[in-house]
């Protein structure tokens, strides 16, 4: 292994649970701990622990903190209420990507950003190079522990680490308070499987505490830790976008679907070129499907028509633990993008038929 590559603070923890660790965004990361399948039951199922800790966070504070973020995220920040989180991107200025992220309203004044750990030196640079009105940034990714508990018995695992009544937060909304004998904690009800539950944001130092108080408290309900290659299976069964998959510098939210957070009520960066993209319409769209046959789909996996004609590509592919069958992602020309269309996979050199299907492509 490089000696450059960054570890997250429980790393020692994860190699004594026989995790296997694999180099992930510039992270040594856990990818699973005992099977993909089985950890992806768990957390369909029971509950589950993923330590997501190579996240990044950044602090926006004082009087221009709300300008900034309206500029350079497409969603309208503005709406947001203290306790509330809301999912976004940044718009490039070619009509693509720099990340999406999860913008949290703490405080009149004080949000927090979370990004992909592919993209935090980006990002931050990203930012900064915006922020010429005199907003305050502060980079705390490398302070915070982030884990994700989800699961249907997510709350039973957990409430009696804290006096928080967990079932009152509701979706994208998070309370700070007491967890596991922790002053400070943001309980969000957030998470990227689709199988309800919360993350939660610690700081280093109390990290390994907190993680051993929630394996205590769930124990009796076969409490497992997951690793990031069941978080692909169950974000693609939800039909979530993975950045440097099936969202990047190259694709315009518009395109993959995200126009439902794409706020023409404001002006931000590329806003006039990505609101003259919505009036024309765009040429592909970013759709989920299912196989018919044998087969599992991978990224860069041509998508073909009924005649043979390649009309786009897989970006994300997996066989769905949850459904038995290859699913995923791709980008296709907008004339093929309805749900319900017969389109075909090339699969080493064999064309194997799919349909493509609204998402979530899991109905639970």
């Amino acid at each position: 292994m490089t000696d450059n590559i960054k570890k997250v603070q429980l790393n020692d923890l994860h190699e004594s649970l026989g995790a296997k660790m694999v180099p992930f965004a510039g992270y040594n990361m856990p990818v699973r701990y005992s099977s993909d399948i089985e950890e992806h039951k768990t957390v369909r199922e029971g509950v589950g622990v993923f330590d997501v800790s190579h996240m990044g966070e950044f602090m926006i504070r004082g009087a221009k903190a709300l300008d900034l973020i309206q500029k350079v995220t497409s969603n309208d920040a503005s709406k947001l209420v203290i306790g509330q989180a809301q999912y976004s991107c940044f718009p490039n200025e070619e009509g693509g990507i720099v990340d999406d992220l999860i913008v949290y309203k703490m405080a009149d004044q004080e949000y927090m950003l979370v990004v992909n750990a592919s993209n935090i030196e980006k990002d931050w640079n990203w930012i900064n190079k915006h922020n010429n009105i005199g907003a305050d940034l502060e980079n705390i990714s490398d302070r915070i522990s982030l884990f994700a508990i989800q699961g249907p018995k997510a709350i039973e695992a957990v409430q009696s680490l804290t006096p928080i009544d967990l079932s009152s937060i509701k979706f994208y909304h998070f309370t700070t308070g007491q967890f596991a004998g922790v002053e400070n904690v943001i309980i969000s009800g957030t998470g990227y499987t689709g199988a309800g539950g919360f993350e939660i944001y610690v700081k280093n130092e109390d990290a390994e505490s907190v993680w051993n108080a929630v394996f205590e408290a769930g124990k009796s309900l076969g409490i497992k830790p997951i690793g990031l290659g069941a978080r692909d299976t169950l974000r693609l069964e939800m039909g979530y976008c993975l950045y440097g998959n099936d969202i990047s510098d190259e694709t315009s939210p518009l395109e993959a679907g995200l126009g439902w957070i794409t706020k023409f009520t404001k002006d931000f960066i590329n806003s006039e070129n990505l609101k003259k993209q919505k009036e024309k319409g765009v040429d592909k769209k970013l759709v989920g499907f299912i196989i018919n046959e044998k087969g599992i789909p991978r990224a860069h996996y041509p998508i073909v028509n009924n005649s043979g004609e390649v009309i786009g590509e897989v970006t994300s592919g997996t066989m769905s633990p949850s459904m038995g069958v290859g699913i995923g992602l791709g980008y296709v020309k907008s004339e093929y993008a309805s749900p319900g269309t017969e389109i075909a996979i090339t699969v080493r050199n064999k064309n194997i038929p799919a349909t493509i299907e609204k998402l979530p492509l899991y109905k639970k």
